[in-house]
């Protein structure tokens, strides 16, 4: 961590004023707090709108207007291939060739769909890896599948929890459990970056050594997406997939993603569901038996492109594109470490973060583990115009986002946390009204 940060105003403003990142705060929509824009940290939850939204929905309504069912060709964005103007994007983001993506479903459907294909149980090879308090959605798809194929749960999912008095993973239990398993492993499915802690975990090692055993890896990238920098095709990760609506600014119930690496997705053996969007596009219209299906990750797909849903993430991505992740990553790593040296002034709350310390193993969260009275921190942060997020039972997840957050932001965060020392010992303001 650097030790020239300063816990003062003149600083933070100091470095935002030499931030290349600081004009990209004003493509984007601020929710109001006594008319201002709040302080707004909840990225990792919902990203905030871009201001371009708007003008794409309505040029979009007027192509239908316009056009009618010929909108699938004459649309500014045709319809019919709506989908891959997003490739190259999305390719760039995850570190991917572009027929390995595809803006498809949400982030729970696509994980069913992959897991149909790179879950099969057979010859006593049926065990599925995970880590232990993963996001619900990954917890109960992973049960569910087990289900399907007439195993139980708590025999054939490993997760591998924290050791005695500690908040994170040691990557070394993952790596020795991927092992013990052996050829007994079918798949590991693992959170890029776990949703509560903020932890990031080596994809390129827990991929190896799934690799090793014979099992895939996959990973919900939810978190990590648009977050971390991410290089799956070089890691050989088997597939991934994600939601947009967080760091990716799309909108809530926004686009997901997938990724399928082009050694799966060009072999046509490798079984996935039948969709008309995932068949063969040179074959879509003649409307005929037997399911061919097109090159890539595209393959995975169902039905058509849902356009309307997909308007914002088109803007989201532009804003990416223009920005580039290795500039946002230099934020990130800068910005989220200012926060986490401002933090470290704060001794009056009884909280400790819980986020790794070391750059290279979160991205730009930082979770607020409180022994007492975090709810009452977390309603005066609201109270004062910062929006952060709550997590039961006692954590304040906040995200230094650095496409719209800025220096100022996060000192005005540490400001509002030392106001409480003159409050109240008991940080009781908030709740008495």
């Amino acid at each position: 961590m650097s030790t020239s940060y300063e816990a003062s105003l003149e600083y933070a403003q100091e470095q935002d004023q030499i931030d290349i990142l600081f004009p990209f705060r004003e493509r984007f929509l601020f929710p109001q707090h006594n008319e201002e824009d709040v302080r707004y940290f909840c990225g990792n939850s919902l990203g905030l709108q871009p201001k371009m939204v708007s003008y794409l929905m309505e040029c979009e309504l007027r192509d239908w207007a316009r056009h009618g069912v010929e909108g699938h060709f004459r649309a500014g964005y045709p319809w019919f291939s709506y989908h891959h103007i997003f490739e190259d994007r999305l390719a760039k983001i995850v570190g991917a060739k572009k027929d390995e993506v595809v803006a498809m479903n949400t982030l729970s459907v696509n994980l069913h769909l992959l897991m149909i294909s790179f879950y099969r149980p057979k010859n006593g090879r049926y065990k599925i890896l995970m880590e232990a308090g993963a996001f619900p959605s990954d917890q109960y798809a992973v049960e569910t599948q087990v289900r399907m194929h007439g195993f139980d749960p708590n025999d054939a999912i490993i997760e591998i929890a924290p050791r005695e008095g500690q908040h994170l993973i040691e990557e070394e239990d993952i790596l020795n459990a991927i092992a013990t398993a052996g050829n007994t492993l079918a798949l590991v499915m693992i959170g890029g970056v776990n949703y509560y802690t903020g932890q990031f975990f080596d994809l390129q090692q827990i991929t190896a050594a799934a690799h090793s055993v014979g099992a895939y890896a996959g990973f919900d990238l939810a978190h990590a997406v648009g977050n971390m920098p991410l290089e799956l095709h070089k890691w050989d990760v088997d597939f991934a997939c994600w939601c947009s609506y967080k760091y990716l600014n799309s909108g809530p119930g926004g686009v997901g993603g997938a990724f399928v690496h082009e050694k799966h997705g060009n072999n046509p053996e490798v079984f996935r569901l039948g969709g008309w969007w995932g068949n063969d596009e040179t074959d879509r219209f003649k409307m005929r038996k037997g399911f061919i299906p097109q090159k890539g990750a595209g393959s995975w797909q169902m039905s058509n492109a849902p356009v309307f849903n997909m308007v914002a993430h088109n803007a989201s991505l532009d804003i990416f594109d223009k920005a580039g992740m290795a500039t946002l990553r230099e934020k990130s790593i800068k910005l989220t470490g200012y926060m986490e040296f401002l933090l470290r002034q704060v001794t009056h709350l009884p909280f400790e973060i819980i986020t790794p310390s070391k750059p290279e193993k979160r991205g730009c969260q930082l979770s607020l583990l409180f022994s007492e009275n975090g709810r009452n921190v977390f309603d005066y942060l609201t109270y004062k115009g910062i929006v952060a997020d709550w997590r039961e039972p006692n954590v304040i997840r906040i995200a230094p986002t650095p496409l719209y957050n800025t220096y100022e932001d996060c000192f005005k965060f540490y400001e509002a946390l030392m106001e409480l020392k003159e409050i109240s010992e008991n940080y009781t303001y908030a709740a008495e009204g």
